[in-house]
């Protein structure tokens, strides 16, 4: 049984909850149990969509420090940055949307989970930074330069900047800065939309936009319209054509 990461699944919608007090700060065990849960996520036809929040007021400050390598071992950073590397890829990978239900600050590596999700959601308390200039380390260039344009990535980096869920949400880096109390509701209420949609639809949907990300736009599109007549020979296709024309809810099938 998971440690410090809680799996609930209801209605199509996984909430993945952290919950390693005082501030879900990353260890080993705490990597291994967040991988295997998106991972078991992707063959799971229970799981339409999932929500990565943590308890409490705090959504993660990152790495454990007491954790960090310290012995000297030859290759020991490389498997530690291997496995850190691979906790986001596993939620970046995972065949469903996740949407980050931000409760609290999320810093560094916390920061990273929060950049490994599909869409982001925050409460007013929380603030985003990769703080790791203050602590003699290195990190999360890429993830900054993939939400913000080139100064406010470069200030962010070098001064180790928390940039206040307000600032993101008013440039328009996140979808909503809400009262602790209503960040849950409002990811439950996105989370249900995304469900009702065809999973099959949905998981060629994600594929799209994380493939098309890396591409110029032509080729992009000629991507993108492949997944199209993969999808439209679909029985969910078909399903939803027919719900379309005769004015009712689809039955999707997943196939």
């Amino acid at each position: 049984m998971a440690a410090f990461i809680k799996v609930t699944v209801q209605d199509h919608i996984a909430t993945v909850m952290m919950d390693r007090p005082p501030v879900n700060a990353q260890n080993t065990a705490f990597r291994e149990e967040l991988i295997a849960a998106f991972d078991a996520f992707t063959d799971r036809d229970d799981v339409r969509v999932a929500i990565l929040t943590g308890f409490g007021k705090m959504f993660s400050a990152g790495a454990d420090m007491k954790t960090r390598p310290s012995s000297g071992e030859p290759g020991e950073y490389w498997a530690f940055n291997r496995y850190v590397r691979e906790m986001f890829n596993s939620i970046h990978e995972c065949a469903k949307p996740v949407i980050a239900a931000v409760n609290g600050p999320a810093l560094g590596a916390g920061f990273g989970l929060v950049a490994a999700c599909d869409i982001i959601l925050a409460s007013d308390n929380a603030v985003f930074g990769m703080p790791e200039i203050d602590i003699g380390l290195m990190g999360g260039a890429a993830m900054l330069q993939q939400f913000f344009g080139r100064s406010r990535s470069r200030r962010m980096f070098y001064t180790g900047w928390r940039v206040p869920a307000e600032e993101l949400y008013r440039t328009g880096v996140i979808e909503c800065a809400v009262p602790l109390d209503q960040l849950m509701p409002e990811a439950m209420k996105l989370a249900t939309e995304i469900a009702s949609k065809s999973p099959l639809a949905m998981r060629y949907a994600k594929q799209s936009m994380n493939v098309t990300m890396h591409m110029p736009a032509r080729d992009g599109y000629r991507f993108e319209q492949g997944m199209t007549v993969a999808l439209g020979k679909s029985e969910d296709a078909k399903e939803a054509r027919d719900a379309f024309f005769e004015k009712r809810k689809p039955v999707w099938k997943g196939r």
